[in-house]
């Protein structure tokens, strides 16, 4: 099966809440809790693929953040259009954006890739452009381009480029249309990235589903679906927004292969 030539991962941003239990009802009541954020750049086959888009480099420029929804503050420090420009990649090179969902801190920058095309699950599309974006969370002025680009949409799992080295997984529950990404690495292996399929390694453990999640039950049936596909890939899984595990994962301009 192939596999991809590299990944690099970039800060896109942190998240900062007062009340923890956002994310874990009952648990961490009033706690508060700062989430990273990151997105992810993947060479494959002399492409540039980018899996989500951090929270817009606009922010940049407020160093208290703003806050943009359910209460969460978006805190950017290092812009991705910044980050990119360390590895020697223009925004213009990129030619696929993959997302897992349409929350700010996932689509902030689809702005920057003018030349990307980009794949969505049916069920996100349908939640973006619908009548009430804002139900979901979602504010449609992050996004709104992208219905002018080219797209490709798509109904469940998708195997990208049809080799195996890059598959969207279709993991509901969060939102709607949910994705997570299975990649795999010519000597790291396969590693599946999250999304928000969960916040950090103990809610994925004990199944906690945050209280603004579209679809309790799709959830918990994503996490499950999460930790079997660990299973049969033998793979390991990035959480996106567990903190403690990102800071321990090699950043850009550094890559894993």
């Amino acid at each position: 099966m192939a596999t991809i030539d590299r990944i690099y991962i970039l800060d896109g941003g942190i998240a900062e809440v007062e009340d923890g239990s956002i994310y874990s009802p009952g648990i961490n009541v009033g706690v508060p809790m700062t989430l990273s954020c990151n997105a992810y750049l993947i060479r494959h086959r002399g492409e540039w693929l980018l899996w989500d888009t951090g929270i817009e480099d606009e922010l940049a420029k407020h160093p208290e953040g703003r806050i943009i929804a359910h209460g969460i503050r978006g805190i950017v420090r290092r812009p991705i259009a910044g980050q990119l420009d360390e590895i020697g990649v223009r925004p213009r090179d990129i030619s696929t954006i993959l997302l897992s969902h349409a929350h700010f801190d996932h689509i902030g920058n689809v702005d920057l890739f003018e030349n990307a095309r980009w794949i969505a699950q049916r069920a996100e599309f349908e939640a973006m452009f619908g009548p009430e974006p804002e139900e979901f969370g979602y504010s449609l002025q992050h996004y709104r381009m992208l219905k002018e680009r080219p797209y490709e949409i798509v109904d469940g799992d998708h195997d990208i480029f049809g080799d195996g080295a890059v598959r969207m997984i279709f993991t509901p529950g969060h939102t709607l249309g949910h994705c997570s990404l299975m990649v795999r690495l010519p000597r790291r292996g396969a590693v599946l990235l999250s999304g928000d399929v969960a916040h950090n390694r103990e809610n994925l453990r004990h199944m906690r589903v945050p209280s603004f999640n579209a679809d309790q039950q799709a959830t918990v049936a994503s996490m499950a679906k999460v930790v079997e596909l660990l299973r049969v890939e033998n793979a390991e899984i990035w959480i996106n927004h567990d903190t403690a595990e990102s800071v321990e994962l090699p950043h850009a301009p550094d890559w894993i292969d």
